[in-house]
């Protein structure tokens, strides 16, 4: 059986373990049902997900003028304090930034493969921790907008991590923290503007994920220049695609390529 679509990343449903669906125009495929079979991918052409046109894809799988141009690739997007709604302030299209930045943001601590803060529209718990991997996550603060909580995650950048190591995620090479009290010591850093909005109790989630095998050596494939690839698919932590031979694929970072997946 073979589907053909343009790939946004996985779309995930929180249950014990994690399901995860690809998502085509006229079609999708349940991963947690292709564990323990042969896949074969091949990549057929680009396709933006902004303008829809077989142009190479530039970053978060827009091609290079619509990145420059639409709000939804704006830098407020990775670095959620330039945000600039909240003091109506434009920065590409207003009223899209009023709609994603003037709503409740969450800071929140993940562990995937070490302690990391984040943020993410309060919508997006726990998808937001799907797809990095995480295996256990927890709030530290609820604010109003995705200012705020930029800025927060910026003060307290300085005494925890921002980034996950990807190899180390994939491998399960990790250990459980007591995120209780890692939210605990963080608290002084907070900055005063989003006090107010610390999160006093709660407990942490945790995140079972599909994974038969881990691999020990992740190899990260490159589809664009490898064309097809072929193998049998163990697992998918993150957004990654793990196989036997310790494959893995990243969907996310492919956003807006057009692949033949083939069940064989």
């Amino acid at each position: 059986m073979t589907y053909q679509g343009v790939l946004r990343k996985m779309e995930t449903e929180f249950s014990s373990p994690i399901q995860y669906y690809l998502v085509f125009e006229n079609d999708f495929i349940h991963i947690n049902q292709l564990l323990n079979k042969h896949i074969k991918m091949q990549f057929v052409k680009y396709q933006c997900l902004n303008c829809g046109l077989d142009k190479e894809i530039y970053r978060q799988g827009f091609c290079k003028s619509c990145f420059f141009d639409i709000p939804q690739a704006a830098d407020w997007i990775m670095r959620p304090e330039l945000s600039t709604a909240h003091l109506g302030k434009e920065d590409r299209d207003l009223e899209y930034e009023k709609k994603v930045q003037l709503q409740p943001h969450i800071v929140y601590l993940a562990n995937s493969s070490n302690v990391k803060v984040g943020v993410t529209r309060k919508s997006q718990v726990p998808t937001r921790w799907i797809d990095q991997g995480a295996h256990e996550a927890i709030e530290i603060v609820e604010v109003p907008n995705r200012y705020l909580a930029g800025i927060t995650e910026v003060a307290l950048k300085d005494h925890v991590a921002d980034k996950t190591n990807w190899r180390t995620m994939l491998k399960n090479d990790i250990k459980d923290e007591n995120l209780v009290e890692w939210r605990e010591r963080l608290k002084t850093y907070i900055p005063d503007e989003a006090k107010e909005y610390f999160i006093e109790s709660n407990s942490e989630t945790n995140l079972e994920f599909p994974v038969q095998k881990y691999p020990e050596k992740p190899k990260s494939l490159n589809i664009k220049k490898e064309q097809s690839y072929e193998g049998m698919l163990v697992g998918v932590k993150g957004q990654y695609l793990i196989f036997e031979d310790d494959t893995v694929f990243n969907v996310r970072a492919n956003e807006g390529l057009v692949l033949d997946i083939s069940i064989l």
